[in-house]
């Protein structure tokens, strides 16, 4: 359903409250007094039958009555009386509504419709059930069963549970903190995270977002609508503890699923996502406060200043171990700050300047610090005491960063003393915190957000997936095992798999008899190592599943015979299928790792990194990352780990090739990809070293009935399918392609190749370069709801250069889709413009795209004239050099080109 209708819900004109009451403490008495007393200006119309007025407005019989159709309601009637209502509020035209009662399908007789079935019939967005409703403090809005009403602000803070609302609200009303959306979604029968995201994403007033999650039904709509709101602005999530063990929800089938649990799962989702994950409602608070007064943080480097050195220790005991570190503080400012505090400091970061410090030594070792390029933010402490001055103090840092600004975090430690200075920092709008672990905390929040921003921000090296997989031999392997095996690729048939993929693997061969196994290992050689292949086994070692070193034929036989008898008494009724056999292979200063990928069924696969061996699942030192993966983001999920220090040099043990793991990672990924009926696998262990990796041990598993298009990931891949040749009018050969993160360096040289007019007739100014940020933007989109289409040309020397570009970004309604196209300045007439628009149409076409939109500048007639001859239709644009031309996409037709 269409989010366009969200505007009626958090901009209404007009209300309606059904069932609205006049007895004390009911719901539709509650929403009343609320509506009235929070400022609402357009009309407020309650329905109830028996009142000729509620709250001294006016009362109405019935929906039909209401004199005007309402842009919102707001059901306060019992559950029962809910399924009816919204119909009636549809056939009025009403197109959102707030569910205060939980549960209104539990009073449908059986085989009756649903209510989000009913709303949905009826054109209604539903926010609920169980809603306590919305605040939209700006405007005036409180269409809340909330006690306590709303500063307005710049932070929305939207989540599942109606008492933690209720609590937020109480919390941040004395301290002078303001919000522009306070939403209560209640039970998501409808309206869920994502559309609010979508809408709260693309509202310049809000500044930042935070979810309380407790459950999420649907995760496309979630991802790519929170992916595009975290690269605007924090998106910061609370996520409730989800009690189960696997990410299956069914028995564990692998070592990976084991290992693995929901929270996981959501942890990885959130990074992936770009947003930041706190953890308890006391980080969120500190969040709070920090996103409501802080302008966006640019580095890690933190000044620590305060009046006494136990201040400065637990600040830095809780900056330990962080993702941040104290600033080294710069040569000039060590001398100035040695001639402001008369040599009585610490002469260090933390800048303890004793607990006498007088206001003007806050003012002057504040101001220093400020203009110190070596700190990014600062965090000003007092600790009240006979000798101090902690509301002059405070006074004196309030002025300080008015004047020269700053980023500047505040913590006065104490309670009566101090609780004037708090909310003078308050009123000037400078955050301040209880203790210094809160402040730190805080300032970490933002690091934090910035990392992950940066990490997904990073460009792959062009080179990472230059291989090719034979993906035939692969998925032969799979169908064979599905036909056989019941899906289950073990050993020998596993490694064949990731051989195909250029995955290096020790070579092993399958026997089915203790016999076959002793001829085998006299043709491959001792020692030699034997593994049981069972579906029904995960812990082969725990059972006699694995013996090692065997140096002879008979030790071969009388292993195999010693394991069919152990594991036939560790296991009855196991199925045997028979035996790994593999020459004993060792590496110098070889390191063990896990990597496995399991199916969440919300969120599709995910990829386990971590310390392998027998003692994985023990340790449990492994990270979790969504599907698919790139270079940058496999990197990632090796440096969270703690493995990751192990893989660096150390003594005599060189550093192994970590960007060769990288392009390991990214293989598998690329492999469950393209064969979607691998539903999980384990290599357990991959021995790496300086030079080397080996697969010793792996299991895969596949499912004839997963699904298999591309819906089944929570990020949209590669698009390889929309690849195809053209040919330019001069009959030299083009590619065109989807844009990938790689291609940041192409689209930078042709950048190069513009001239200015035409970067200005494109984005509307003359812009002379183009940085990081700006490049990867355009090359790191979001194949859900972006496409860019590049054509490419392939130089005598065999590299790629690129002509031109065309992309869309479409709305969450999939109702417009926004275009821009830019050709190289040297390569006008060759008709690459039109090829370009032409593969654009056929594409949001084929996606059920309703129409196609651009604004163009109305002295750009080049433009004007390709958009007419394509059949777009010419309108008047808001600005009155503008043009914007529209192309319907709902009838089919051929676009010539």
């Amino acid at each position: 359903m269409t989010i366009r209708s969200l505007e009626r819900l958090f901009a209404p004109r007009s209300i309606a409250v059904i069932g609205a009451s006049n007895t004390p403490k009911k719901a539709g008495n509650v929403i009343m007094r609320n509506l009235l007393e929070g400022g609402f200006s357009g009309p407020i119309m309650p329905v109830n039958p028996r009142h000729r007025a509620v709250a001294g407005v006016l009362s109405y019989p019935t929906i039909a009555s209401l004199p005007e159709t309402p842009d919102l309601a707001i059901l306060a009637s019992p559950a029962e009386t809910v399924p009816q209502a919204v119909a009636e509020l549809g056939a009025r035209g009403t197109r959102a509504a707030i569910v205060l009662a939980p549960n209104p399908d539990q009073s449908n007789k059986a085989g009756a419709a649903s209510v989000r079935e009913i709303a949905a019939k009826a054109g209604v967005r539903l926010l609920g059930a169980g809603s306590v409703g919305l605040l939209v403090p700006g405007a005036g809005l409180n269409a809340s069963l909330s006690p306590v009403t709303a500063r307005a602000g710049r932070i929305a803070f939207v989540s599942q549970s109606g008492a933690l609302c209720t609590a937020v609200l109480d919390w941040a009303r004395p301290k002078g903190i303001g919000f522009s959306h306070f939403i209560s979604l209640g039970d998501c029968i409808d309206i869920d995270f994502g559309d609010v995201l979508d809408y709260l994403g693309s509202d310049s007033s809000v500044r930042a977002i935070l979810l309380y999650i407790e459950t999420l039904r649907e995760r496309r709509n979630f991802m790519a609508a929170a992916r595009h709101a975290a690269r605007n602005k924090p998106v910061l999530v609370v996520k409730t503890h989800e009690p189960e063990a696997a990410a299956t929800r069914g028995r564990p089938s692998t070592l990976t699923e084991i290992m693995i649990g929901k929270d996981d799962i959501y942890e990885a989702v959130i990074r992936r996502a770009g947003m930041l994950q706190v953890y308890d409602i006391d980080e969120l608070f500190s969040a709070v406060e920090t996103l409501a007064r802080v302008r966006r943080i640019t580095g890690d480097r933190l000044a620590v200043l305060a009046n006494g050195g136990g201040l400065g220790v637990m600040a830095v005991d809780a900056l330990r171990g962080s993702d941040a570190q104290l600033a080294r503080l710069g040569d000039d400012t060590m001398k100035r700050l040695d001639k402001t505090l008369a040599g009585d400091w610490s002469r260090g970061n933390p800048i303890d300047m004793d607990i006498t410090a007088p206001p003007k030594a806050y003012a002057d070792a504040l101001e220093i610090l400020i203009n110190d390029t070596g700190v990014d933010a600062i965090l000003a402490m007092h600790a009240p005491n006979a000798l101090s001055f902690a509301e002059l103090s405070a006074d004196a840092v309030i002025e300080t960063t008015r004047q020269h600004g700053g980023l500047v975090l505040t913590s006065w430690v104490g309670g009566e003393n101090v609780a004037l200075a708090r909310r003078k920092f308050a009123e000037a709008g400078l955050p301040t915190y209880d203790t210094p672990g809160q402040a730190v905390r805080a300032f970490l929040h933002m690091v934090r957000y910035n990392q992950n921003q940066e990490i997904l921000m990073q460009t792959p090296p062009s080179n990472a997936l230059d291989f090719s997989p034979r993906t035939d031999e692969a998925r032969a392997e799979v169908s064979r095992a599905l036909a056989e095996t019941d899906g289950i690729l073990s050993g020998p048939a596993a490694k064949r798999v990731f051989a195909a993929y250029d995955i290096p693997v020790v070579d092993s061969r399958f026997v089915r008899t203790p016999e076959e196994a002793g001829a085998a290992a006299a043709e491959i050689g001792f020692p030699c190592g034997l593994s049981v292949i069972s579906p029904h086994i995960l812990h082969k070692w725990e059972v006699g599943g694995v013996i090692l070193q065997l140096g002879n034929r008979d030790a071969v036989v009388r292993a195999a015979r010693q394991m069919l008898e152990q594991v036939g008494q560790a296991v009855p009724g196991a199925r045997i299928d028979g035996f790994s056999l593999q020459r004993m292979t060792t590496l110098p200063h070889a390191r063990q790792l896990i990597i496995g990928v399991a199916t969440d069924p919300l969120f599709g696969p995910v990829m386990v990194f971590g310390h392998g061996g027998r003692s994985a699942e023990v340790l449990r030192d492994h990270a979790v990352g969504l599907l698919p993966l790139n270079v940058p983001l496999a990197a990632d999920l090796i440096s969270r780990t703690r493995v990751m220090r192990l893989l660096e040099a150390h003594y005599d043990r060189p550093a192994v090739d970590i960007d060769a793991l990288c392009r390991t990672l990214v293989k598998i990924s690329q492999l469950v990809v393209d064969i979607p009926q691998i539903v999980a696998l384990d290599i357990n262990p991959m021995l790496i070293a300086e030079n080397a990796m080996l697969v010793i041990d792996a299991e895969i598993r596949a499912n004839a009935a997963a699904r298999t298009d591309s819906q089944r990931l929570s990020i949209l891949p590669y698009p390889k399918r929309l690849e195809e040749n053209a040919t330019l009018r001069d009959g030299r050969p083009i590619v065109l392609r989807p844009i990938r993160p790689e291609d940041e360096d192409l689209i930078g040289a042709m950048m190069v190749k513009m001239s200015p007019e035409d970067i200005r007739l494109r984005y509307f100014r003359y812009i002379s370069s183009f940085e990081h940020a700006e490049l990867a933007r355009m090359t790191q989109i979001d194949y859900d709801r972006e496409m860019a289409f590049i054509a490419t040309l392939t130089r005598p020397d065999g590299q790629a250069e690129l002509l031109g570009v065309v992309r869309t970004i479409t709305d969450a309604d999939n109702d417009r889709a926004e275009f821009s196209v830019l050709v190289r300045s040297d390569l006008k007439g060759q008709g690459l413009g039109r090829i370009l628009m032409a593969k654009m149409i056929g594409y949001a076409r084929d996606r059920g795209t309703r129409a196609m939109i651009g604004h163009v500048l109305a002295e750009n007639s080049d433009m004007l004239g390709l958009a007419r001859r394509l059949g777009f239709s010419t309108h008047a644009g808001e600005d009155e050099d503008l043009v914007e031309v529209r192309l319907p996409l709902n009838q089919p037709e051929v676009v010539p080109v």
